[in-house]
C-alpha cells in the first residue's frame, strides 16, 4: 500500500528545517520565501545549494520511473522540464485495471454508423483514416476508472436523477389526487384497478429512489489502425448534460501516450485526465487514470517544474519520468504482482536511470521473493538505482516494510522533518528546535539484522495532485514523500555524472549517499531510525567526483553463527535473553559484486583492496585488524560479548576502511543490534516503568523478556504533569522465526492527566519491545513535559493444544490447562462462525501472454494459468476465497501474481481480489470463481493445476457455540458440564470440548468441509465474561471436519413429506426423467430434428396439456441453431407458445395471485412455488410469441410494406402479455419487480428488457437510462480481462 497520509489536522502531521541543517534553532521565524521553500523542502538535503552551483545539473538527462498509483500528466508542474522537454515520456497502467476488451471487430455502414459495444448507435468521423475499415469495439463503466473519492463526489453532484425522480413522484401523487377527487365511489372494479395502478406507480418510484445505486455512465471505445498508428476514440455522451457533447465523431483521436504525449479529459464535471495505450494488435485497449493522488504528489516532489514560482519546484525539475501504475483500481490502490513485474519491464524498456516506489507491505522473510529477484536483476544488470519508502509503522524497531526497508538492492528511505517544514508546511505554532525523524517513520533492523533504513530525506511536502481533486497541490506526509525527495536528489547526481562522463552505477551512488549523509541524533542506535543520516546532494557529488575512477562494486555481506551454515543473515541481531548471556563468534563473508557487464580481465582480476577493519566498540565487538579483499571475497570472524551490557538497546558496527584511501569512508558495514531484555522474576509477574519524561518526538524503549507461560498482557498507562493535550504512540513488537513481526499498536490522546488500560496477546519466552512515543508535533507550544507511568501485568493459561481440530467423530477432545505464572480464571469459550468448503478446478487453462508488456527483460515471456471453479449458494451469504498457499504474501513469495474474480451465470462480476481476499455479499445462485496465476516458469504453474482453494462463508445467524464437559461421556450423556474454575500455579486441570451437534450443522455443509472458529481459555480481569472468544485477549483457531451425511437422510425426508403413493411417485419420476432426456436432445441435423419431432408428439399424446413438457418443447425450439426458413421457424414458435398458453388455467392462476398465502404453511409455499413457475412459463410463452409475431411482421413488412393481420395478432398477444407481465403499467411494474426479486435465481435478461420497455412506455426516461446502465453490470457480453 502507499506509504503516506494526507494531513487533515496539525495534530497528525510533521515538519522541516529552515536554517542550519539539523542545527538547533531558537526564535525561528519564516518569511514569504522561506515559507514557500518549506512547502517543497530542498535545503535540508543540499539540493538548493547544488543547483545554485550547478544550474545545468538539475536532473537533465535523468529518467525516473514512478512505480505508484498513476501520475496525472495534466497536474501542475508536470508538463515540461526546466530545459523545455516533455516531462512525462510515458504513462502506463501496469495493473491492467483499465483494460478494455476490444477484440470485437465491425465495419461501418454506408452512413458511417456502427453499433457500439454498449449497444449505442455511434457515428464515426468521416475524416478518420482507416484503410482496413475495421473498427475494434469495447466499453467501460466509467466509475471503474475513477477513485472512490472522485466517484463519491460525482454521485453527490449528479443529483439530477433524484430531482427527476422526485418530480415524477410529485406528478404521480397529483394524478392520484385528481383521480380521488373525480371518483369518490370505487365500486366499479375498473376504477378500483385504475386507482391501484396509480398507487403502484407512486410506490414503484419511491422504491426506486430508496434502492438507487448509481453505477455510473458507460463509455464506448473505438480502436482502429490509421495505416501508421493505432488510434482510439471514446464516446462520452453519457457523462455530459448536453446531448450534443461527448459524441464519438467529435473526439480528437489519441494514440499510445509515449508516441504523441497527448491526454484527454472525460468531462468538465469529473475533470479527470486519462491516456490510452493499445496492445495485442488492437484487441486490448488500456485506459489509464490514476487510482489516488499519491503518485502525482510523489512525481511532483521528485521533478515538478514551476517556472513562475521556482521555490515550489521539485528536487530535480530537469528530470523526466515515466508513470508506471502498480496500484490496481479494482482493489482501491493496492499493488499487485502483475503491476510490479510489468513496471520493472517498462523501466528497463525505457532505459530509466531511477525507480521510485513509495509502496510497501510487511514481510515474513527479508530480501526474499519473486519481486526482489527481479529487482536484483534490474539493479545489477541494467544499472537502475531503486529508491523506496521504508514504511510508516514506527516508532518501534523491526517495522521496516518490504521492499524498501528489507531488500539489499534497494535504497530504503526514512522520513525526516525539519523546523522549517514544521513551521511552514505543517503550520505548527512552535516548531522543534532541531530536525528529527517523524514519529511514524519505520525503524530497522530487519529480522536478519540488516540496518533496514539506508538514509533519510524530508518526509512531507505540499506538491501537485491530479486535476480531479479540484486543487493544484496538497500536503501529504509519509516515507512515501521521503523516497521521491531522495530520488530527486539522486537524479541531480545522475545528471551531473552523465554530463561529466562519470559511469552511472547504483553501487557508487549508494556508497556516496551513505558516506556523506549527516547524522540525525547523537546516539549510535539512532542509525536504526534514520539510517546513515540525512542525505546531502552536494557532498555526495563531491564524493562521486573524487571516486570516479574506482570500480563500481557492491559489497555483499553474509553472516553465519560460527559452526552453523544456516540461517544466513546480513547483520547480527541478538534479541532474545539467551543470546545475551554469553559471547558468540560469527563468520562474516564479504564478497565484491560487480555489474553484469563488468569486464572480467579489466575489472575483476585486478580488483584488490587492503581493508582496515574497525569496530565501533572493541570492548563489545572484536574483529581482525586487516583484510585483503579480492574479487572472490573473504571470510573473517568477529566475536560479540554482550554479557556486561545493561538492559536496553545497543547498536554497534564493524566496518571496512580502504587503507590506501581512507577518505572513501566505510566500504561495507556489519550492523550489530543487541536488545538486552529485562527479566520479570516477581510473582505475580508485573513490571513497571515510572516517571518517564516526554517532550514532542521523544521515544522511550523498554525491552522485556516475556515470562514463559505468558500469553497476554494487561497494561495501564498513567499520565500527569502537563497542560495541553498529548498524543502518544504505544507499540509492542515481538519477533518469531518465519513470521511477520508480531505488532500491537495504539495511538492514544490524553486531553488531561488520566489513565488508560490496554490488553494484547504476547508470545511467552520471546523478547518484547515496548515503545512509547510522544507524537512529534504534540505538545508543541507548551513548555511542560508529560510524565508517564506504564505498568504491565503478564497473564497466561498454558494448554496442550492451542489449535484444536475436531475430526468429525462424536468423541470430544481433551484439553489440559495450567497457569504457570499466577492464579487465573479458566473460563473456556468456543464458537464456529465460518465454513470453508474445498473445491477442485473444473478447468485449468495455461497460456502464453501475448503482449510486450509481459515479456521480461531476459526475453522470457510470462505465462498465465487460469483455474476455474464452480460453486452454488442455496442462500445469500458473505464469502471469500481462502488460498492457504498464496494468501497474505505480495513480496515474500516466489509466485509472481495472483488475482481472482467471482461471477454469476450472466458473467456479472461480484468480487475481485488478490492475495488479501475480502468478504463479498453474494445472493443465492450459481457462481464461477476464476483464479489467475502468473510466472515465467511453466513447471511451477503446472504444479498448480489442481490447486485447492476454500470458499469461506460467514455463518452469521448460524454461529455454533461449542460445549465443555468435565467427563469424557458428557457430550452423549448430557451431564458433567464444565463452566469455569480457578487455575493455581503448579496444578493442572483438564476438560473436554464437545463436537457440535449434528442437527446444528448448516444445511449446505458437505463432507470434507471445515467449520472454523475460535477458542479462548482466559478472561481479562477488568472485563465481564462474554460469549465471543475472539473478544478475549488470546484466542486460537478451532475447526471441525464435516463428516459424511446419514445414508438414509434424504430418503427419510422425502418419504415423510410425501402423501402420494409409491406408484404415483414412480410414474411422476419416470415422466420427469423422460422430459429431462428430451430436453437434452440435439437438433443439429435434419435427421435429429425429425426424431425430436416424433418424440415430442409421442410425449404430448402421453402427457396431454402438461405445461412443463410444452414449455420444454418451446425452449428446445428456441435453442435450434439450424432453423431453416425464418418465417416457418417463427410460426413453429407461435404454435408451441399457444400450446403452453392453452395448457394453463388462466382464471385459476389469476385467482391464486389475488389471494395471499401463508408463508409458514409448508404445503401452501409449495403450491405458491408451483404457481409462480406456471406464471413464468405463461409470461415466457407470451413473450416468445410476441417476438415471433414481431419477427414475421418485420420480414413481411420489408417485402410487402406491412401486414395488418400480423400486426393485429401482435397487438392481441401484447395485450395478453400485458395482463401477466405488464397489465396496467404501474401494476405491471409491481408484478414484474416481484417476479425479478422473488425468483431467487440469477437475473433473467428478458425480464429486465420487459421492465425497460414498460419504463419507456410510461415515459420515465431517468429510470430507463438508469436501468440501461445496470444492464451492462448485470449482463456483460463477456468476463473482463485480468
Amino acid at each position: 500500500m502507499p506509504c503516506s497520509s494526507i494531513e487533515t489536522s496539525n495534530q497528525l502531521c510533521g515538519g522541516g528545517d529552515g536554517g542550519e541543517v539539523n542545527g538547533r534553532l531558537h526564535n525561528f521565524k519564516l518569511n514569504q520565501s522561506t515559507f514557500l521553500a518549506s512547502l517543497m523542502p530542498k535545503k535540508e538535503i543540499g539540493a538548493d545549494r547544488f543547483i545554485r552551483s550547478h544550474p545545468h545539473y538539475d536532473g537533465r538527462g535523468a529518467l525516473i520511473a514512478i512505480f505508484d498509483s498513476g501520475v496525472d500528466p495534466a497536474a501542475a508542474g508536470l508538463q515540461i522540464t526546466s530545459d523545455g522537454k516533455p516531462k512525462i515520456l510515458d504513462v502506463i497502467d501496469c495493473s491492467g485495471s483499465g483494460d478494455v476488451d476490444t477484440s470485437k471487430v465491425v465495419k461501418a455502414d454506408g452512413d458511417g454508423r456502427i453499433c457500439g459495444a454498449s449497444g449505442a448507435s455511434l457515428v464515426v468521423n468521416s475524416s478518420w483514416k482507416n484503410p482496413s475499415g475495421e473498427w475494434h469495439l469495447g466499453y467501460k463503466l466509467v466509475y471503474e476508472l475513477f477513485t472512490d473519492t472522485l466517484t463519491k463526489r460525482l454521485k453527490k453532484e449528479r443529483k439530477k436523477w433524484d430531482e427527476k425522480n422526485q418530480e415524477e413522484i410529485a406528478k404521480a401523487v397529483l394524478h392520484l389526487d385528481e383521480f380521488d377527487q373525480k371518483h369518490t365511489n370505487l365500486e366499479d372494479p375498473k376504477l378500483k384497478r385504475a386507482r391501484e395502478d396509480l398507487q403502484d406507480r407512486i410506490d414503484f418510484l419511491r422504491k426506486q429512489g430508496d434502492s438507487y445505486d448509481d453505477k455510473g455512465p458507460v463509455i464506448d471505445a473505438v480502436v482502429w489502425h490509421d495505416g501508421d498508428l493505432w488510434r482510439v476514440a471514446l464516446d462520452t455522451q453519457s457523462l455530459h448534460d448536453d446531448p450534443e457533447c461527448g459524441k464519438l465523431a467529435d473526439f480528437v483521436p489519441l494514440t499510445n501516450y509515449r508516441i504523441e504525449h497527448k491526454y484527454g479529459i472525460f468531462s468538465k464535471l469529473d475533470a479527470c485526465t486519462f491516456v490510452v495505450n493499445v496492445y495485442d494488435e488492437g484487441n486490448i485497449l488500456s485506459i489509464v487514470t490514476d487510482c489516488s493522488p499519491h503518485a502525482t504528489h510523489v512525481a511532483g516532489i521528485a521533478t515538478a517544474f514551476h517556472p513562475e514560482e521556482p521555490l515550489l519546484n521539485g528536487v530535480a525539475p530537469g528530470a523526466q519520468l515515466i508513470s508506471c501504475k502498480i496500484g490496481d483500481a479494482r482493489l482501491g490502490s493496492m499493488e499487485t504482482g502483475t503491476g510490479l513485474t510489468r513496471a520493472l519491464i517498462a523501466a528497463v524498456e525505457h532505459k530509466c536511470d531511477l525507480i521510485n516506489m513509495s509502496y510497501g507491505e510487511p514481510t515474513l522473510l527479508p530480501d526474499y521473493g519473486r519481486f526482489v529477484d527481479l529487482v536484483n536483476e534490474v539493479v545489477n544488470k541494467y544499472r537502475l538505482t531503486f529508491v523506496s519508502s521504508a514504511g510508516n509503522s514506527g516508532p518501534a524497531l523491526n517495522t521496516v516494510g518490504a521492499p524498501g526497508g528489507t531488500s539489499s538492492s534497494i535504497i530504503g528511505v526514512g522520513a525526516y522533518v525539519s523546523p522549517a517544514m514544521a513551521a511552514g508546511a505543517h503550520s505548527v505554532v512552535d516548531p522543534p528546535p532541531e530536525g528529527l525523524e517523524y514519529t511514524w517513520s519505520s525503524r530497522g533492523p530487519t529480522a536478519d539484522g540488516d540496518l533496514g533504513v539506508c538514509i533519510s530525506a524530508p518526509g512531507g511536502a505540499v506538491a501537485p495532485v491530479p486535476t480531479w481533486t479540484l486543487q493544484a497541490r496538497m500536503l501529504m506526509n509519509g516515507t512515501s514523500m521521503a523516497s521521491p525527495s531522495a530520488c530527486g536528489g539522486i537524479a541531480l547526481l545522475i545528471s551531473a555524472m552523465k554530463a561529466e562522463g562519470i559511469p552511472v552505477s547504483p553501487y557508487s551512488i549508494r556508497k556516496a549517499l551513505e558516506n556523506t549523509s549527516i547524522p540525525v541524533g547523537g546516539l549510535p542506535q539512532d542509525k536504526l531510525t534514520t539510517g546513515q543520516g540525512l542525505m546531502q546532494v552536494d557532498l555526495a557529488y563531491e564524493y562521486i567526483q573524487k571516486s570516479r575512477h574506482l570500480s563500481c562494486v557492491f559489497y555483499q555481506i553474509k553472516v553465519n553463527r560460527s559452526g552453523k551454515s544456516t540461517p544466513t543473515s546480513r547483520g547480527i541481531y541478538l534479541r532474545e535473553a539467551t543470546a545475551c548471556q554469553q559471547s558468540t563468534e560469527w563468520a562474516v563473508q564479504v564478497e565484491p559484486k560487480f555489474h553484469d557487464d563488468a569486464s572480467k580481465l579489466e575489472e575483476m582480476v585486478p580488483f584488490e583492496e587492503c581493508i582496515e577493519l574497525r569496530s565501533s566498540d572493541n570492548a563489545i565487538v572484536r574483529a581482525p585488524e586487516f583484510l585483503l579483499l579480492t574479487n572472490n571475497g573473504r571470510t573473517f570472524n568477529i566475536v560479540v560479548d554482550p554479557t556486561h551490557l545493561g538492559d536496553g538497546l545497543h547498536y554497534y558496527e564493524v566496518y571496512g576502511i580502504d587503507c590506501k584511501a581512507p577518505w572513501r569512508g566505510p566500504l561495507f558495514r556489519i550492523p550489530i543490534t543487541i536488545t538486552k531484555p529485562k527479566a520479570v522474576l516477581n510473582r505475580p509477574p508485573l513490571v513497571s516503568f515510572s516517571k518517564m519524561s516526554f517532550l514532542p518526538g521523544h521515544i522511550e524503549r523498554r525491552y522485556i523478556e516475556v515470562p514463559l507461560g505468558a500469553s497476554w498482557v494487561e497494561a495501564t498507562m498513567r499520565t500527569y504533569g502537563f497542560d495541553t493535550s498529548r498524543r502518544f504512540y504505544v507499540d509492542t513488537v515481538q519477533i518469531c522465526p518465519l513470521k511477520r513481526p508480531i505488532k500491537w499498536e495504539s495511538a492514544v490522546t490524553f486531553s488531561s492527566p488520566t489513565a488508560k488500560s490496554f490488553a494484547f496477546s504476547v508470545v511467552g519466552g520471546q523478547t518484547m519491545e515496548l515503545a512509547i512515543a510522544q507524537f512529534w508535533s504534540s505538545g508543541m507550544g507548551s513548555h511542560e513535559s508529560a510524565i508517564v507511568d506504564f505498568e504491565i501485568v503478564f497473564h497466561g493459561i498454558g494448554v496442550n493444544r492451542t489449535e484444536v481440530v475436531l475430526d468429525g467423530s462424536e468423541a470430544p477432545i481433551r484439553i489440559e490447562a495450567e497457569a504457570l505464572l499466577a492464579s487465573e480464571k479458566l473460563a473456556p469459550t468456543a464458537t464456529l462462525n465460518k465454513i470453508r468448503v474445498p473445491y477442485r478446478p473444473s478447468e485449468a487453462k495455461l497460456c502464453t501472454l501475448p503482449t510486450s508488456r509481459d515479456t521480461l527483460p531476459s526475453g522470457k515471456q510470462i505465462l498465465a494459468l487460469t483455474l476455474t471453479y464452480h460453486f452454488k449458494l442455496e442462500d445469500g451469504a458473505e464469502v471469500k476465497p481462502h488460498i492457504p498457499l498464496l494468501n497474505n504474501r505480495i513480496y515474500d513469495t516466489k509466485f509472481e501474481s495472483q488475482f481472482y474474480m467471482i461471477s454469476d451465470t450472466n458473467k456479472r462480476i461480484y468480487a475481485v481480489g488478490d492475495c488479501y481476499p475480502k468478504y463479498s455479499k453474494l445472493p443465492k445462485g450459481e457462481y464461477t470463481l476464476q483464479l489467475y496465476l502468473r510466472h515465467d516458469n511453466v513447471q511451477y504453474l503446472e504444479k498448480m493445476k489442481q490447486l485447492v482453494p476454500f470458499l469461506e462463508r460467514k455463518l452469521e445467524k448460524d454461529i455454533i457455540p461449542l460445549n465443555f464437559f468435565s467427563e469424557p461421556d458428557g457430550p452423549v450423556m448430557g451431564n458433567g458440564t464444565f463452566k469455569s474454575s480457578v487455575l493455581v500455579p503448579g496444578k493442572m486441570e483438564s476438560f473436554y470440548i464437545s463436537p457440535p451437534n449434528k442437527d446444528k450443522l448448516p444445511k449446505s455443509c458437505s463432507q470434507g468441509s471445515l467449520l472454523v472458529g475460535a477458542i479462548s481459555h482466559g478472561k481479562l480481569s477488568y472485563v465481564e465474561e462474554g460469549e465471543n472468544p475472539q473478544k478475549n485477549p488470546v484466542s486460537y483457531q478451532i475447526s471441525y471436519v464435516v463428516p459424511p451425511s446419514k445414508i438414509d437422510e434424504d430418503k427419510g425426508k422425502s418419504s415423510s413429506a410425501s402423501t402420494k403413493s409409491v406408484g404415483e411417485r414412480l410414474e411422476e419420476e419416470v415422466r420427469d426423467a423422460k422430459i429431462k432426456v428430451f430436453g437434452s436432445l440435439k437438433q443439429d441435423t435434419d435427421e435429429d430434428q425429425s426424431e425430436w419431432e416424433k418424440l415430442a408428439q409421442s410425449l404430448k399424446s402421453e402427457y396431454p396439456k402438461y405445461t412443463p413438457l410444452l414449455a420444454k418443447i418451446l425452449e428446445s425450439l428456441l435453442s435450434r441453431s439450424n432453423t431453416g426458413g425464418k418465417i416457418d421457424h417463427y410460426e413453429e414458435v407461435i404454435s408451441a407458445a399457444n400450446e403452453v398458453v392453452g395448457s394453463i388455467n388462466i382464471d385459476e392462476l389469476a385467482k391464486f395471485f389475488s389471494l395471499k398465502s401463508d408463508p409458514e404453511d409448508e404445503g401452501a409455499e409449495k403450491i405458491k412455488k408451483k404457481m409462480e413457475t406456471t406464471r413464468d412459463q405463461l409470461a415466457e410463452a407470451l413473450y416468445q410469441k410476441g417476438l415471433a409475431l414481431a419477427g414475421i411482421e418485420s420480414i413481411k413488412g420489408e417485402k410487402s410494406g406491412g401486414s395488418d393481420i400480423q400486426s393485429d395478432l401482435f397487438e392481441e398477444n401484447f395485450k395478453e402479455l400485458t395482463k401477466w407481465a405488464r397489465g396496467r403499467l404501474g401494476t405491471a411494474l409491481k408484478v414484474l419487480n416481484g417476479m425479478i426479486h422473488d425468483d431467487g435465481e440469477p437475473a433473467k435478461k428478458k425480464l429486465y428488457e420487459l421492465k425497460l420497455s414498460l419504463l419507456d412506455d410510461i415515459g420515465w426516461t431517468h429510470l430507463s437510462t438508469y436501468e440501461r446502465q445496470w444492464m451492462h453490470v448485470r449482463f456483460p457480453p463477456s468476463l473482463p480481462l485480468f
